[in-house]
């Protein structure tokens, strides 16, 4: 049997020329009737996929042998996109907006290259083919016309045209309902897409519409299948003898979890010994999941598609049934439980001088709180408190101990440590904002997060020296142009980071970090360190950990709400009962790694996009009766066309060049700033300001600030040679903003989605006129919206997202987590990058 690979090898040789399928049959000496008709329909699976092409003569080659390209289209809401291609080694293609042929953002699709720049690393292309459509259906907002027919404004700005609705369509909607609609016909040349609605939301302005538009356009599954959830009734509610062979029991020692008040999925457990020699002994207990989740099952599959739990401002969409998270997987109080426990034995220089892996079942003490374990150790505790857990104290502060001491070698060897502000937003039962408090990070909070991250590393480096099939979290160090960019940024503050050519240690940029500590210019610096980072992702190879300056790290604390936490345990238990793995095993596992680390960096996206939009969409909300009331904050970006401010209780808005009257007003994107060309007032990234409340946009879930007043700063970094270009600029004419429509001149353009972009992404933009169709046409509406840069999102990667881990090591480590984002500039879910960006046609 021919297989996939063996016709794509021999296409991609040097040597081949196109071939009809009759010479590629006589190539491979296929003889069989059977043989013939597998192979044909193994040539038409592949040019199906993109992954051959036939020509006009019936002849197979390569899309990369005939100047072509495949890949994932990210469309941006101004109309163009990036063709990000299935080769990562490549550099991504610029497409301009007439140049897409009717795709849409995340569509798989073929690209020709029809410029380079002179060196070759800007391309520029258009779509030749579209070969898979990612999206089959949308929600957005229905909007019904006069002469019987009706739009659909697609609530994913990315989807730049309107979806075109005839009457028969309507299936019960009226205008203002937020409708689900699966697309009957796509895009093509200037008629608009088709579609038909199937599910009814409600009206845009009925209670809890919001929340369920956005589960909806992310396509989230709810609801789980009757077969997983007939699955899960089968699993047993109380541990049997039979379950704890093999198993190490642990059930006599002090074990106790340690979590956050509303926490249900408890997942982890430690406890921490001094042995006779004088070394620590650190015991991670993780549920073991994958005991009850088998490989291939009901359970399983349907774990692999949602990849992760998705944690949303008022509820959580779980990756297992809550009669598992919530119950017999929860290490709950004072019950027997199965876990996978790692044991660590740490010297007196916190070096693990002996470790082990194992199945073991426990009975934990306690169901700790960070509130509690942080009064306890602070001497905050209440006397009732103190009594309840006398017995506990010796552990809590050994815990303390060897958490500190993990934490300063993990400081010594390199790891980046940002220490941004995180914020809940609290919800009364109809959904609507109450407050935005700020979450603290807390000894409690550090003690769990250095026992996470040290049996992460552990686990990893352990089963990578084993040579078996495994999954590892990674991160990548930082694009040389970006740190570049960065170094030279922070030279216009007095610091300096030393490196060896284009590439610096992590070490250094801690360094960097420590040494700005309660500084004004400290989250200036902070948040432009953490933009020129890329972001953690999950792969089969172990490529280290930048962030976290680790050689090896991996997921391995979380299977209840990780998809690749529960894949290592499955792998775990297979090398810990069989000694190794088999060939074929070994073959079969290796094969599979690299799909489920793809699936499951794709739905962690999905999720954190997810978990952003409905923050952005509360603290919208929170804050629309707030108009006209004036806030302290800090600039938290500084763009072409606006402002970023941030407040204190974490809510960000944007002010406009448009709405500031004052001046004309130069962005300089070196200085992260903007410079008045006549009174050279400067507003830069960090300064505190003060602002007031000017428009808040439920539909775009942003909000406008005017500028009141800013603090006065102490003049740390010299801009005078941006001053003077200012002057330079000026006796030439004036080389303005694009965007700095100052003076109150020109329009006021309309803001798209607020996520925290890179400062190169235009958001401004306004929607297109609706008279783009006539009565009954289909022509559609192409709109022009506002950008957004991809997110950085952060965790330290250790445990849960209930905000231990969420203010560590912000750029380091991305999780199905709350907290607060910032853009990577390089970030691909979004706007254009620098480096990218074409002029217009």
């Amino acid at each position: 049997m021919i297989t996939r690979e063996q016709v794509l090898d021999f296409m991609r040789e040097t040597a081949y020329k196109p071939l009809t399928y009759q010479e590629l049959e006589k190539h491979f000496q296929i003889e069989s009737a059977h043989d013939f008709k597998e192979f044909l329909k193994l040539l038409n699976e592949l040019e199906n996929e993109g992954q051959i092409l036939r020509t006009r003569t019936e002849r197979y080659g390569v899309p990369e042998r005939m100047n072509l390209l495949r890949g994932k289209l990210q469309a941006h809401p101004k109309g163009f996109g990036f063709l990000i291609p299935d080769d990562k080694d490549h550099p991504d293609v610029y497409i301009h907006a007439n140049d897409m042929a009717g795709a849409m953002n995340g569509d798989i699709i073929l690209v020709r290259i029809t410029s380079k720049s002179a060196h070759g690393g800007k391309l520029e292309g258009e779509v030749v083919r579209v070969v898979t459509r990612a999206n089959s259906q949308m929600v957005g907002l229905f909007q019904a016309h006069d002469g019987g027919y009706a739009f659909v404004v697609p609530d994913d700005k990315r989807v730049i045209r309107d979806i075109f609705i005839p009457k028969h369509a309507f299936n019960g909607a009226m205008d203002g309902h937020k409708v689900v609609v699966r697309i009957v016909s796509y895009p093509e040349g200037r008629a608009a897409a088709e579609g038909e609605v199937i599910e009814i939301l409600g009206h845009k302005n009925d209670p809890g519409v919001d929340i369920i538009s956005i589960i909806r356009k992310h396509m989230l599954p709810e609801a789980f299948p009757d077969e997983v959830l007939e699955e899960a009734m089968g699993v047993p509610e109380v541990i049997a003898e039979s379950d704890l062979e093999g198993r190490r029991d642990l059930r006599n020692k002090r074990i106790v979890t340690i979590d956050g008040e509303d926490a249900k999925d408890l997942d982890d457990a430690v406890n921490v010994e001094r042995l006779p020699n004088g070394n620590y002994l650190l015991g991670v207990h993780i549920a073991d999941v994958s005991y009850y989740v088998r490989e291939g099952s009901p359970l399983d599959r349907e774990a692999y598609n949602r990849g992760c739990s998705v944690y949303l401002v008022d509820r959580v969409i779980p990756m297992l049934p809550h009669r598992l998270s919530n119950g017999i997987c929860s290490l709950n109080p004072k019950v027997d439980r199965l876990t996978m426990s790692c044991e660590m034995e740490f010297d007196e220089s916190l070096n693990v001088v002996r470790h082990d892996i194992f199945t073991s079942v426990i009975k934990t003490s306690e169901r700790m709180t960070y509130t509690n374990v942080r009064k306890l150790l602070t001497g905050e505790a209440e006397e009732e408190l103190v009594e309840r857990y006398a017995y506990l104290m010796d552990d809590f502060r050994l815990m303390e101990e060897l958490a500190m001491k993990l934490r300063k070698r993990r400081m010594n060897r390199g790891a980046i440590d940002f220490d941004f502000q995180e914020s809940k937003i609290l919800v009364d039962e109809n959904g609507k904002p109450t407050d935005i408090i700020k979450r603290d990070r807390t000894i409690a909070e550090m003690i769990i997060e250095e026992f996470m991250l040290a049996s992460n590393e552990t686990v990893a480096e352990h089963f990578h020296w084993l040579k078996v099939p495994f999954l590892y979290r990674i991160h990548e160090d930082p694009d040389a142009e970006k740190l570049m960019h960065f170094m030279e940024f922070i030279t216009n503050f007095g610091y300096v980071v030393r490196g060896k050519g284009n590439t610096v240690h992590p070490r250094a940029l801690q360094s960097l970090l420590e040494e700005i500590k309660g500084t004004k210019e400290e989250t200036v610096i902070s948040t432009v360190m953490l933009r020129s980072m890329k972001q953690a992702r999950y792969d089969a190879q172990s490529l280290g950990h930048f962030g976290l300056a680790a050689e090896f790290y991996s997921h391995f604390t979380s299977p209840i709400r990780r998809y690749p936490d529960l894949i290592i345990h499955r792998v775990i238990r297979e090398v810990l009962e069989s000694g190794t793995l088999d060939d074929k095993r070994n073959e079969y596992l290796a094969g599979r790694m690299e799909d489920i680390a793809k699936q499951s960096s794709e739905r962690e996206r999905v999720a954190v996009d997810a978990e952003r939009e409905t923050e952005a969409l509360k603290k919208a909300e929170f804050m629309f009766d707030k108009v006209g009331e004036e806030f302290e904050g800090i600039i938290s970006s500084v763009t072409n066309f606006g402002i970023f401010v941030e407040l204190d209780n974490t809510v960000e808005g944007l002010i406009r060049l448009s709405d500031m009257h004052d001046d004309y007003y130069h962005y300089h994107e070196a200085q992260h700033a903007l410079i008045g060309e006549r009174t050279s007032k400067i507003y830069r990234l960090g300064d505190e300001v003060k602002v007031r409340v000017a428009r808040v946009s439920m539909e775009e879930h942003t909000i406008d600030f005017e500028m009141v007043d800013m603090k006065p700063r102490q003049q740390k970094v010299s801009l005078v040679d941006a001053l003077k270009g200012v002057r330079r600029d000026k006796k030439r004419g004036g080389r303005r903003s694009e965007a700095a429509v100052g003076a109150g001149r020109g329009p006021r353009g309309r803001g798209g989605d607020r996520e925290r972009a890179a400062a190169e992404s235009s958001r401004s933009g306004k929607r297109g006129s609706k008279s783009g169709a006539s009565a009954g046409s289909k022509s559609g509406r192409a709109r022009k919206g506002s950008g957004s840069s991809g997110v950085f999102d952060a965790a330290a990667g250790a445990s849960r997202g209930t905000g231990v881990e969420a203010a560590k090591a912000r750029a380091l480590e991305g999780g199905a987590t709350a907290g607060k984002r910032s853009s990577g500039e390089g970030s691909r879910s979004g706007g254009p990058r620098k480096r990218k960006k074409k002029p217009k046609k």
